[in-house]
């Protein structure tokens, strides 16, 4: 009896140290997110209290006379993003729809491999990838077709290079795409089987059913993915740093070389010299990491809303 209690007694120490070391490794996220959080900010007082508000703003970045605006940063980074996500979006949905819903069983698992293969990828072999395929692509196919049949709007006019604002999105899209079509997918498969079957059974197509049964019940959970590809687009860095051209301007044109965020802080972190310098590239960092983390968690909370409870369903 007493070896017993002095094994149950032991055991309680065991679990109760298991749980403090848990405990403690969970509450370590919390505080690695906190710690960034206050060295941006105290990093970016300078700039800060020099600019304010008006650093989001101002279109000026000329480091020599001491000028920094994020404004064509800001610029850079959602309009690369947006059409990202609008090249993106239908073929991660298609993706999904037919590995899901029409993909015979045999193809399903190689199909769902390679495209989640894509999201393991290091993002500088898509930007060297991006050199020697996009850029050629662009410059000498895509662009002059664009130019001849929408030239008219603007938006695909002037010198066309191969790097700008069009080859940066196009490697953005490829890069976002395993994450938006597995997450839909996951999504689809949380709708409940019972849906299906109710849909059919009232005279419907296979197509009706995967849009009223499937897409109408999954919208919120494929706009979570949706997002949380917005997320990963906006913090992008190496492929778009080799894409974008890197200029601080703003031009209606997607064929003109711009920044993003990210992209100026790679490219000029190690070159800033004063301390005004350094301190507005920190905050630029800072923007990021806010706008980055509000994105995913507002991604997160749509796409538990439609899974929770819901029953897993079989490949």
């Amino acid at each position: 009896m007493r070896i017993y209690l002095e094994k149950r007694g032991n055991g309680k120490i065991a679990d109760g140290a298991f749980f403090g070391l848990v405990v403690a490794c969970a509450l370590s996220i919390f505080a690695i997110v906190v710690a960034i959080v206050i060295v941006l900010f105290q990093r970016s007082a300078l700039s800060r209290h020099t600019f304010g508000m008006s650093f989001f703003r101002s279109e000026d970045w000329d480091p020599v006379s001491g000028l920094f605006g994020a404004y064509p940063f800001i610029y850079g980074t959602l309009v690369s993003s947006f059409l990202a996500l609008l090249i993106a979006v239908p073929l991660a949905i298609g993706v999904a729809i037919f590995v899901t819903e029409l993909c015979p069983k045999f193809l399903r698992a190689p199909i769902s491999f390679l495209t989640e293969l894509l999201a393991a990828i290091p993002s500088v072999i898509y930007g060297l990838w991006g050199i020697f395929v996009l850029v050629p692509l662009v410059r000498d196919h895509v662009g002059p077709v664009l130019e001849k049949y929408l030239g008219w709007t603007g938006f695909f006019t002037g010198l066309n290079i191969g790097v700008g604002m069009l080859t940066a999105s196009l490697i953005l899209a490829i890069m976002i795409l395993p994450i938006i079509s597995s997450l839909t997918r996951d999504v689809m498969r949380a709708v409940p089987v019972s849906q299906r079957e109710g849909v059919l059974a009232l005279g419907a197509t296979r197509w009706e059913m995967i849009r009223t049964g499937v897409l109408r019940n999954a919208r919120i959970g494929i706009v979570g993915a949706v997002i949380l590809g917005l997320g990963r687009a906006l913090g992008e860095t190496m492929a778009v740093t080799m894409l974008i051209g890197n200029h601080a301007e703003i031009h209606k044109s997607f064929f003109a070389p711009a920044s993003t965020l990210a992209s100026v802080i790679a490219n000029e972190f190690s070159e800033a010299t004063g301390d005004l310098y350094l301190s507005s590239l920190i905050e630029i960092g800072l923007a990021l990491f806010v706008v980055t983390i509000l994105v995913n968690a507002v991604a997160r909370l749509l796409i538990w809303a439609v899974t929770r409870g819901a029953p897993a369903r079989s490949t």
